[in-house]
């Protein structure tokens, strides 16, 4: 007995695969509006997109510098002329007239100790000098009486030889009472505790009441006009290095840019814990820093060329390529940049091509700048209200 197909189910096949069919025609007709919008839309990217409101502190102006080639130094800014003043009696600290930060001149009173045992000590030792004394002088005139005597024949030899005797320990007994009296009052002299040169106070460890044992630290004085950058190399590159080398580096914490120097001294041995060797550099010109201690780090010029110099910030990467946004008339334009090696001391890059000296480009740019998009320059400031921001300018500054 034959089977024969349903006449109610043909047609419900048929209206399956017809539903089918006409939705595939419905997304490949959907894929392909979206694909012509997206090749309409992208050549007009640029002007749709919304201006961008710049500030003078957004761009930077390309020009050439120099990419040193040299080893580096890091170190600190230290005075050349500091002192520090340390007890040399054993007293009490009376007064201490100076504190941080204060300038003082040399020979000003820093610190007064306790002196009354030493005064004590000087008068007793001035009382014996003073004794010893006349015991000289009257010693000296019984041997000049001895001594005529026994010419005239009125007195034995061995009585004037005694009296020279007497005579001469007495003026011994003298000196040492006299050196006595000089090692008091040198001692009355270290109870005040002078500046040794025109200065500044830059660490004050006592107070009044302390009791000041010999060798206590009780100020350190340093003078701020010897500053010098005394930094570490790696005993690698020691053999780069020559005295009078061109020296540049910066100071963390100083608004000023780059400190030039040259190589004042090269310790002849390397630090057995670190294998670095201590490098002495002067500061040729400008006013220098007024801070000890400061952290510094700079670069021995031993070669370099002048070249143009990025910071890494205004850099955009993608893949193995690098761009930068340079400011075109009033539009944004993206640059393809060929970038050489990276300067050790600054962290910025060489320039090879791309660019050119006097060039505007983003300090940081976004990451929804569109190549092409029209820029707006922020005017200065003035006394008079600010105009009102058009709302479809986007700033960036501060970025």
């Amino acid at each position: 007995m034959s089977r024969r197909s349903s006449p109610v189910a043909m047609p419900a096949r048929l209206s399956v695969a017809l539903a089918a069919a006409v939705l595939a025609a419905s997304l490949a007709g959907c894929g392909k509006a979206n694909g012509n919008a997206d090749a309409a839309a992208k050549p007009g990217a640029a002007a749709s997109a919304p201006s961008l409101l710049l500030a003078p502190e957004d761009l930077r102006t390309t020009a050439a510098g120099l990419h040193a080639a040299g080893p580096v130094i890091t170190g600190s800014i230290q005075p050349e002329r500091r002192a520090d003043l340390r007890a040399e009696v054993s007293a009490v600290v009376l007064q201490v007239l100076k504190d941080n930060g204060e300038a003082v001149h040399k020979g000003d009173l820093l610190v007064r100790l306790d002196d009354t045992a030493i005064r004590d000590s000087l008068a007793s030792a001035e009382e014996a000098a003073r004794a010893s004394a006349q015991s000289a002088d009257q010693a000296e005139r019984t041997f000049q009486r001895l001594k005529t005597l026994q010419a005239q024949g009125m007195s034995s030899i061995q009585a004037t030889d005694d009296a020279e005797v007497r005579r001469n320990n007495a003026q011994s007994d003298l000196v040492a009472a006299k050196s006595r009296v000089v090692a008091a009052r040198q001692q009355l002299q270290r109870t005040e505790v002078r500046a040794p040169f025109d200065g500044v106070v830059s660490d004050r460890k006592a107070s009044a009441g302390d009791t000041a044992q010999i060798g206590k630290e009780l100020l350190k004085v340093v003078d701020p006009a010897s500053m010098r950058f005394e930094g570490l190399v790696s005993s690698d590159r020691m053999s780069e290095l020559k005295i009078g080398q061109s020296v540049s580096f910066r100071v963390n914490g100083v608004t000023r840019g780059e400190f030039s120097g040259r190589v004042k001294r090269v310790d002849p041995s390397a630090n057995a814990a670190t294998r670095q060797v201590a490098v002495l550099v002067s500061i040729d010109d400008g006013p220098v820093p007024k801070v000890a201690g400061l952290y510094a780090e700079g670069q021995v010029a031993t070669s370099g060329e002048q070249a143009l110099m990025l910071p890494e910030g205004a850099l955009t990467k993608e893949g193995d390529n690098t761009f930068v946004w340079r400011v075109d008339g009033n539009a944004l334009k993206k640059v393809k940049v060929q970038l050489g090696e990276r300067d050790l001391r600054s962290g910025e890059y060489v320039v090879r091509s791309g660019l050119a000296a006097g060039d505007q480009i983003l300090r940081a740019p976004g990451a929804t700048l569109v190549d092409g998009q029209r820029i707006e320059r922020a005017k200065p400031a003035t006394t008079a209200a600010a105009p009102a921001v058009p709302a479809s300018a986007t700033s960036i500054a501060g970025k």
